[in-house]
């Protein structure tokens, strides 16, 4: 498995992807910014509107998040802390732990479950462990075999609010009927926040765009990058 920075680096010398940032800046610079604050706009409502209760979904999916030698950061922190107050209000039939890690490093499912085992669910939960993604788009894909049919059911999407856009956007695409359930109690909007929720903004324009664009010209391997 590679490490964070090689597969980023891979990504951004994709030429699809490329192709696909090439129309996102094109469309924000010809709209004066406005595609931009558009997708910011979208990012930021997401954020602050997603509830902390799933009110249907039987299946939870729990992103990870980047843990060099394993350490969790207050981010994969919270997301636990929800996904163990779900537990207690109302188990799901199934969580699946997202996500990869660097080579001789504990994978970001991994220390997922070791999280949640500390916090007292017990080891015979239904936990399933998707541990070969080193993105959000692998995270999404890797489940959808993982779960097979069960997939059809509605899910729930447990991450941070920051990167819930992004989470939805990718899932629905993929073929997911999902909800949302944020890992924080409301949106703090400090400095390290809105960074964030620029970032996303730009990533989410970025593949939204380019997948409209891929489908507008008919670009199929293009849009198999995003379903």
């Amino acid at each position: 498995m590679t490490s964070r920075t090689d597969h980023r680096l891979a990504l951004f010398g994709d030429r699809d992807v490329l192709h696909a940032m090439a129309v996102a800046v094109a469309a924000c610079v010809f709209s004066a910014g406005l595609v931009y604050l558009g997708y910011f706009v979208h990012v930021l409502r997401v954020a602050r509107r997603a509830p902390c209760q799933p009110r249907e979904g039987q299946c939870v999916l729990l992103f990870g998040k980047h843990s060099p030698q394993g350490r969790i950061d207050h981010d994969f922190e919270a997301r636990l802390d929800r996904a163990v107050s779900l537990w207690k209000v109302r188990p799901p039939a199934s969580v699946v732990l997202l996500g990869g890690g660097a080579p001789g490093e504990a994978t970001e499912a991994e220390l997922a479950r070791q999280g949640l085992f500390a916090r007292g669910i017990g080891e015979d939960a239904p936990l399933l462990l998707e541990s070969l993604s080193r993105d959000t788009l692998q995270n999404l894909r890797n489940a959808r075999m993982l779960l097979g049919e069960r997939m059809r059911s509605r899910v729930t999407l447990l991450s941070s609010r920051y990167h819930l856009a992004r989470c939805a956007l990718f899932a629905r695409r993929l073929g997911f009927d999902v909800e949302l359930c944020a890992a924080e109690a409301h949106l703090r909007l400090d400095r390290r926040t809105w960074l964030r929720l620029a970032g996303e903004a730009g990533y989410v324009c970025m593949t939204d765009v380019g997948a409209r664009w891929a489908r507008l010209i008919g670009h199929r391997r293009m849009l198999a990058r995003v379903s």
